[in-house]
């Protein structure tokens, strides 16, 4: 299958040309070994840059929407070429187990910047656009406890973690917010890219807001005149399959209903630039006196999948495919700003995703139809939404050119522990949540990650330690129907061992009840602890 069909990017206004193929080659890997064998004690020494303390680095955590473990090349996709994340791969540590807290994004988000189960807190579902602020402003944070070491924080792209106190005028200062909980800087979308409110939100206000002309959002029922998917579908320029059938924008129907901001309202073709922007300034803008830490959360490839125009036709699998060529593109442009500014010697990047792969979440986009030999969830089971291998594990990689070492890892990892972990990094107290500190593992030093962890999804949750996953009995479908996934739904318990068995084909319960037994013990002491959070 030809996998660039006549493809270019020509000059745009927004940013300026940038070569496809990525702009810096990984550092040779003789070079990096000295590097790293130089270093002595558990903080790694750098290699110069900008910001001389060897243990306040900057940090740059880019952060895919549902990507899955196949969907790059560096984890083996071949379908969907990926050269700058693959570049980041070779030049850094790629792990083979790494962890998403769940399978879905709000719960995922939360417990990253919170280091706490997401399945501990109630309403650490998946959010509407309108939910109340989520994370307890009392709550330590992984930006919060970087600004006690003495970082700049900053957010660039998706939040979905809520706003708010429960009933937001968006007309008004929206309080509190990812300022009133670490970040000093923010430029986001308050949700998902196909939920209302359809704007972007600087440091609690809405861009390009007309006084004229007010916001109103309501998830329970549309506002008189407005149009719907249902009742104007000659206005639909995406049509939809499930769920997506409320408020249009930009011909795309929505989920929620939404009137008025016209002006403010985002172009979705222009998304991935106007992010790319944002998260570039904050770089330049750096203080030369304070390293920083960006949490740069793309909105790719989650759905409405609207790749700028001169990325459409990439790849051969269609707007899903395209949406993933962009990012990785975007990604290559703030590596090439890292460079372009001194900074890659001195900067830890962190790549991963919220959760597991989807191809049809809502929307006629024909990623089923086109998805040809593609594995979005490579050898595993499951994907999005399921308790299956798919849905929590996904890419993970770790670079810090200089310092760590390129090389593959299989030691077990999940974000959670990149509160606990950076926190030790930067000299701060760790704040006591289910947080652990994993740095040697995630800088190459140890083979040995996490021994165990509870997985999520949507309220549901699975036991991993080591080789074995343990899912408890659950009730529900087996398959949701409506993205064709399988969920890990059984009235039995499941037992696999993902070393022979990745694709979880075998269930074991039955014929080694010791070990099952064992882990279910394991899984009930952790949920049934308690759940605990330290202000800093």
């Amino acid at each position: 299958m030809q996998l660039i069909k006549r493809f270019r990017i020509p000059t745009i206004s927004l940013l300026p040309a940038f070569p496809l193929l990525p702009a810096f080659p990984p550092l040779p890997a003789i070079l990096c070994l000295v590097v790293a064998s130089s270093c002595s004690g558990d903080l790694p020494q750098a290699a110069g840059g900008a910001n001389s303390d060897a243990s306040r680095p900057n940090i740059v955590i880019i952060y895919a929407d549902d990507l899955g473990f196949g969907d790059t090349g560096a984890y083996g996709a071949t379908e969907i070429q990926t050269p700058h994340i693959d570049s980041l791969a070779a030049g850094g540590l790629r792990f083979t187990r790494g962890y998403a807290s769940s399978a879905t994004c709000t719960p995922s988000r939360y417990a990253l910047l919170t280091g706490q189960y997401p399945w501990r807190k109630e309403k650490a579902r998946i959010l509407p656009g309108n939910a109340p602020l989520l994370i307890d402003t009392a709550q330590a944070t992984l930006p919060g406890l970087l600004r006690q070491a003495g970082y700049r924080t900053g957010i660039v792209g998706k939040w979905h973690l809520g706003l708010g106190t429960g009933a937001v005028d968006w007309n008004q200062a929206i309080r509190p917010g990812p300022n009133e909980v670490g970040f000093e800087e923010s430029f986001i979308l308050a949700a998902t890219q196909d939920r209302v409110p359809t704007v972007y939100i600087r440091n609690g206000q809405v861009v390009g807001l007309e006084p004229d002309d007010p916001i109103q959002v309501s998830y329970e029922e549309n506002f008189p005149g407005e149009p719907t998917a249902l009742d104007h579908p000659e206005l639909v320029k995406m049509g939809w399959d499930h769920g997506h059938n409320n408020s249009i924008v930009n011909g795309i129907p929505r989920i929620g209903f939404m009137k008025g901001g016209q002006a403010a309202r985002w172009v979705d073709e222009d998304m991935a630039d106007t992010f790319l922007k944002e998260a570039q300034g904050f770089i330049r803008e750096r203080d030369p006196e304070a390293p920083f830490f960006l949490f740069y959360s793309l909105q790719q490839p989650h759905v409405p999948r609207t790749p700028h125009p001169r990325f459409v036709g990439a790849t051969d699998l269609g707007p899903r495919g395209d949406a993933i060529f962009e990012a990785d593109w975007c990604i290559g442009q703030i590596l090439a700003t890292l460079q372009d500014e001194g900074l890659l010697t001195n900067t830890l990047v962190i790549f991963s995703s919220d959760n597991g792969p989807v191809l049809n979440d809502g929307y006629l986009d024909q990623a089923v139809e086109r998805n040809g030999g593609h594995s979005p969830w490579g050898p595993y089971r499951g994907g999005k939404y399921s308790l299956f291998e798919a849905g929590t594990r996904v890419p993970f990689i770790v670079s810090w050119p200089g310092t760590i070492a390129p090389g593959v890892s299989d030691a077990m990892v999940s974000q959670i522990d990149l509160l606990a972990s950076l926190a030790h990094l930067t000299g701060v107290p760790d704040p006591g949540t289910d947080s652990q500190n994993i740095w040697p593992a995630l800088s190459g030093r140890s083979d040995a990650g996490r021994e165990h962890m509870v997985l999520e999804a949507t309220s549901r949750t699975a036991f991993r330690t080591r080789d074995w996953v343990y899912i408890p009995p659950q009730s529900g479908p087996p398959v949701a129907k409506n993205v064709n996934i399988e969920l890990g739904n059984a009235a039995a318990p499941q037992l696999y061992h993902l070393e022979s068995d990745p694709g979880q084909t075998r269930n074991l319960a039955e014929e080694l009840p010791q070990i099952r037994d064992s882990l279910m013990r394991q899984y009930q002491e952790i949920i049934s602890s308690p759940g605990t959070h330290q202000t800093p």
